[in-house]
């Protein structure tokens, strides 16, 4: 009797460094699972022409008293999260030119790799409260909630999530937003956020490791900024915004009901400013 074979799936998880990537939020997350699981370099995609160098510099370091020249570039990683799940992750600084190439050639890889599904992620800046969960928007197959769309300027991630999307993949974006007035800092909370996004739409724990305690330290850190720049008055602003929109949320969640419920909770905010 001949033993069943474990169907093994690959999914892509691709995320860009530079306008995608508001505090490194979303690469880290990259960066975060080749650590906590088994992982290897597999692929590239070569440089050559995807760059302005003035923009995207290269980087020079000593490796045993010996110079070497780091040019930006595309890694893959092939990330063993299970017997039956693998991810294929892409992470690269966001190309300068030559997107439509450049998105063909990471739909070959994929194709190399029998990938089914593809993920990009990316961060972004915001007018959000630190101390509420950070806003997550998440859209499959290249669809946008009603109350989502956008229209407007975009990056990499999006590209390739249409050119995956028309070339019959199975696409999933996810962005989490950042506070701005928290610019200058790596936003772990962001990335444990998609994380957490990412282990909902698998249905599968993705291990956090010490993301939790950097979050938190990144959380104490914001209360700082907000204390040294006397933010306080701006940032209970942001948090009357974040729940009065919340609790619209809830309430239009429930069908036709509450709309007067609504609008009083509307009224006493404004009377509240």
């Amino acid at each position: 009797m001949c033993e069943e074979t474990t169907r093994r799936t690959t999914i892509l998880i691709a995320a860009f460094e530079g306008w995608n990537d508001a505090c490194q939020a979303a690469t880290n997350v990259i960066r975060h699972l080749v650590s906590r699981y088994d992982s290897q370099e597999v692929c590239h995609i070569d440089n050559e022409g995807f760059y302005d160098y003035q923009v995207a510099r290269p980087m020079i370091c000593s490796v045993q008293g010996r110079k070497r020249i780091i040019w930006p570039q595309t890694t893959f990683y092939d990330i063993d999260v299970s017997p039956t799940l693998h991810f294929l992750a892409q992470i690269a600084p966001e190309p300068n030119y030559r997107w439509e190439d450049y998105c063909r050639q990471t739909l070959r890889i994929a194709e190399d790799y029998d990938v089914s599904d593809i993920v990009t992620l990316g961060s972004m800046f915001d007018d959000c409260p630190h101390t509420r969960p950070l806003p997550l928007d998440i859209s499959k197959n290249g669809c946008e909630k009603p109350d989502k769309e956008y229209n407007g300027p975009v990056g990499i991630p999006n590209i390739l999530d249409t050119f995956a999307s028309d070339a019959g993949f199975r696409t999933t974006s996810i962005w989490v937003s950042v506070p701005h007035y928290c610019a200058n800092t790596e936003c772990l909370q962001g990335s444990l956020e998609l994380v957490r996004a990412l282990s909902l739409l698998l249905e599968l724990p993705i291990i956090e490791g010490d993301l939790n305690r950097k979050a938190a330290e990144w959380r104490k850190n914001a209360d700082e900024i907000v204390e040294q720049t006397h933010a306080g008055d701006y940032l209970a602003c942001l948090e009357r915004d974040y729940d009065l929109n919340a609790q619209a949320q809830r309430i239009a969640s429930n069908g036709m009901p509450a709309c007067e419920e609504l609008i009083r909770e509307a009224e006493s905010f404004l009377r509240g400013n």
